[in-house]
Parts: structure tokens; sequence; C-alpha cells
């Protein structure tokens, strides 16, 4: 029986462009996905980098960019967060049926441009509905690698048996499963968040 649903966040409720950075860095020599920009960018979500340097970093390697141009072009992934999913977390606390966790990789640029997207106000009705919102920043960790879940498990006291994981990348999922947690590999853009109760 399920107990506990953990949320991803990207691309489960806030719409994400993927291909957008990619597109924007494009325009000042971006070309593929580089061994050290693999590393950057991964330490800064989580959270080995502070966003000065991570910035920093970046023009090191693209020198004919500024910074405002590699925030915006960082940033360009987060897109809107349609009110039917908020109404639906919203919900799903009210009802209290299950313990709600956010588990998100992500960075501090990035949560600063969902809040200014979002708007606070709606933004703190979202993280509201969670009893911990767990960012990989803020946590060192990150998806897929076991310790984030198995923190998450055991900070919490859940039994991952009674626990359902949703996350639209399936490496992400892989990992989770392997651990005996129940989960959904969302496809994006043919399911929606809203489905979650019909796959527990």
């Amino acid at each position: 029986m399920i107990k506990n649903i953990i949320f991803d966040f990207g691309d489960i409720f806030i719409n994400l462009d993927k291909q957008a950075p990619l597109l924007e860095m494009a325009k000042f020599g971006f070309t593929e996905l580089t061994p050290e920009l693999d590393t950057i960018f991964k330490k800064y979500e989580m959270g080995l980098m502070e966003s000065d340097e991570f910035i920093n970093r970046l023009q090191a390697i693209f020198t004919n960019a500024t910074k405002d141009q590699i925030k915006d072009a960082w940033n360009s992934i987060i897109l809107d967060f349609p009110e039917d999913r908020l109404t639906f977390i919203e919900k799903l606390k009210n009802d209290n049926q299950y313990r709600l966790f956010l588990l998100s990789n992500t960075n501090d640029l990035h949560i600063d441009k969902v809040k200014e997207s979002m708007g606070l106000e709606r933004f703190n009705r979202f993280k509201n509905c969670f009893e911990v919102f767990y960012l990989s920043q803020e946590m060192y960790m990150r998806k897929p690698n076991a310790d984030i879940y198995e923190f998450v498990l055991s900070e919490n006291e859940l039994n991952a048996n009674e626990t359902f994981f949703l996350d639209d990348t399936k490496e992400n999922t892989d990992a989770a499963s392997k651990l005996g947690i129940h989960c959904w590999n969302l496809q994006v853009g043919k399911e929606d968040v809203l489905e979650t109760l019909s796959h527990l």
C-alpha cells in the first residue's frame, strides 16, 4: 500500500524546454556537452559551486559571452507552471492521504528564475504542499545516485515498498526502482502529473 509520494519538479509540475539552453549557448560557441561542461553542470546541481563561480567558469569557456547572456541562456529552460497542476497538488495535500515530498535536481539560478516566473505567492503555495522540499544543490547530492534516494527514505523513515516516485527521466526512476521504490517514468507530452493517482 502506497503511503508516500515523491515528486520530481521540472517537466512534472513546471514545464521545461530542455533544448533551449543548448540553442541559446550555441549562439556563443556551444557545440556539444564536453566532459568539462558536464562536470561543471553536475557540480553546480550538487551545490559544490556558487552561482558566480558557475557563470565565471562558463565565461572562461565561452569568452565572447557576457555574464548576463550566460545566465539568460541557462535560465531559458524554465517555462510556465500550469494552474491545474498547482490545484492538483494542493488538493492532494488537503486530502491528507499521502506524505508528499519533492525531490529535484536543480540549482540556485533556476530556482530564482522559477520564483520570478511563478511569483513568490504561487511558489510558496506549491512549496507548502510538501512535507520536505528537497533540492539537489542544498543536499550536495543528485539523482540518479542511490545516496539521494537512500537519504530521503532514511531521514523520513519511509519504507521503499510504501513509496511511489515519479520523474520524467528514466535513469532516475530506474535507480529508485533498484531500491524497491515504486516508480512512474512519466512521458512528457503524453502523460501528466494530474494522472498520478491512477498509477498508484
